[in-house]
């Protein structure tokens, strides 16, 4: 396997404190999930946000592969759950919409995405990831 990129994030506070590129290039206030912090994210919403566009990349190959140009729309909503006091789970609901084409046929190539998607790959077994193809 041919490594093709790589980045770090530092964090430093946990979920009340920030998170940066070495170069500083990136940085982020943290806040806990459910608190409106000014200028800040949680770890859940920058989950949601690289799974929604890995997602949606894997989603243009396919689409690509398939000669269809309809431009697509990806949400990814993860939620947080406590199976104990001390113990969470991630979950996610990935949507999407290819402008142009059925429902049906986007559930389609939303199927063969998450097939492709390195983040589905990562979460495949591990915690449950919903597919749902809306309208555009």
């Amino acid at each position: 396997m041919k490594k093709m990129y790589s980045t770090k994030i530092i964090n430093t506070g946990g979920r009340s404190g920030e998170v940066h590129s070495p170069d500083h290039s990136f940085e982020l206030n943290i806040a806990a999930p459910g608190k409106r912090v000014e200028n800040a994210t949680n770890p859940e919403q920058l989950f949601a946000a690289g799974y929604s566009a890995c997602f949606n990349s894997a989603l243009d190959l396919v689409k690509q592969s398939k000669g269809i140009e309809g431009a697509a729309t990806v949400s990814a909503q993860v939620s947080l759950y406590a199976e104990s006091e001390s113990s969470f789970v991630l979950g996610v609901e990935i949507e999407g919409s290819i402008e142009g084409l059925s429902v049906e046929e986007t559930q389609e190539l939303l199927e063969i995405a998450h097939t492709v998607c390195p983040y589905s790959k990562a979460t495949a077994g591990n915690i449950e990831v919903t597919i749902k193809a809306v309208e555009a």
